[in-house]
């Protein structure tokens, strides 16, 4: 039987909170740490809070990062990363300069604020959406509510068509970015209330 979607756990995930808001929206959902378990999904979430290098070794130290990169890239599976989750789908990030999966042509960079002490990282709390493009995991999405987040670094995105909502903290940052059956966030919509449990509808949707 197949599992509709799985919540890969690489030891650096936010695990049961997103486990449990998409009980609550309805989806069919498990944790593993099996990357079988990727093979016979249908949709993936590969959540994160942590270091980027870091994510990336337990990843490969797991056997995930070959699953998951054939069934991403040639099953075209619908895969959502959260946080870190979501920095691991771009090219390579500050944060150990090592190489990220590659699947979005983007980088990531720890936040260069212009005031420190107004803009303090972690940039941690609740801010607004702004939509670049349209797409199917943002309908119904209120952009009138605010979102969490919890991160000290972001990403920079080369194709701009790649960049789905962007958010403003002392300058703009790509919030949300998305590539075919790729969708990114770096905010927690698990933790963004009824406005996140729609993205996350969404998602079991698409």
């Amino acid at each position: 039987m197949q599992n509709k979607i799985v919540i890969v756990d690489y030891g650096m995930g936010n695990l049961r909170s997103v486990e449990k808001k998409m009980k609550t929206v309805g989806a069919d959902v498990i944790i593993s740490n099996k990357p079988d378990d990727i093979l016979n999904s249908q949709k993936i979430i590969l959540p994160g809070v942590g270091h980027f290098a870091n994510g990336v070794i337990k990843l490969k130290q797991l056997g995930f990062w070959e699953v998951l990169q054939h069934e991403v890239l040639n099953n075209k599976k619908p895969i959502l990363g959260i946080c870190l989750g979501m920095q691991l789908m771009t090219k390579q990030s500050e944060e150990g300069n090592v190489q990220g999966f590659g699947w979005i042509d983007a980088e990531v960079v720890r936040f260069k604020v212009s005031d420190k002490l107004k803009y303090k990282i972690p940039h941690i709390g609740w801010n607004d959406l702004k939509p670049d493009k349209k797409n199917s995991i943002l309908n119904n999405v209120d952009f009138n509510q605010k979102y969490y987040f919890v991160h000290s670094y972001h990403a920079i995105c080369y194709n701009k068509q790649d960049i789905l909502t962007t958010t403003q903290y002392d300058y703009d940052f790509v919030s949300a970015f998305c590539k075919d059956n790729i969708f990114g966030f770096q905010f927690h919509p698990e933790k963004s209330h009824e406005q996140g449990e729609q993205i996350l509808k969404n998602f079991i949707q698409i």
